[in-house]
């Protein structure tokens, strides 16, 4: 099954996307750390999402299980941040 142009590019560049998706998650983390109950949670949740997405996406394609389990959790996580901080879910 060929891979799509989408997928190819993320192959070519893997490497640079998935540290791009650490820092990310990095710096979310560092914010709450931080800032605690004044952080801004809802940009944290969606860029917590975006990152779990991009390294999910980089270990499917690598076939890691493990990693791809781990960042898929991390975008439910990130939906349900998102809700919350939204205040769509109580």
């Amino acid at each position: 099954m060929p891979l799509s142009r989408a997928n190819r590019l993320v192959l070519k560049y893997i490497k640079h996307i998935e540290m791009t998706g650490v820092l990310m998650r990095i710096f979310s983390f560092s914010l709450v750390s931080w800032m605690g109950p004044a952080s801004p949670f809802m940009f944290v949740w969606v860029f917590n999402t975006i990152d779990a997405v991009m390294l999910s996406w980089c270990s499917a394609l690598k076939k890691d299980t493990a990693y791809t389990l781990l960042n898929t959790f991390w975008i439910l996580v990130g939906i349900i941040g998102i809700l919350r901080a939204g205040d769509w879910l109580h």
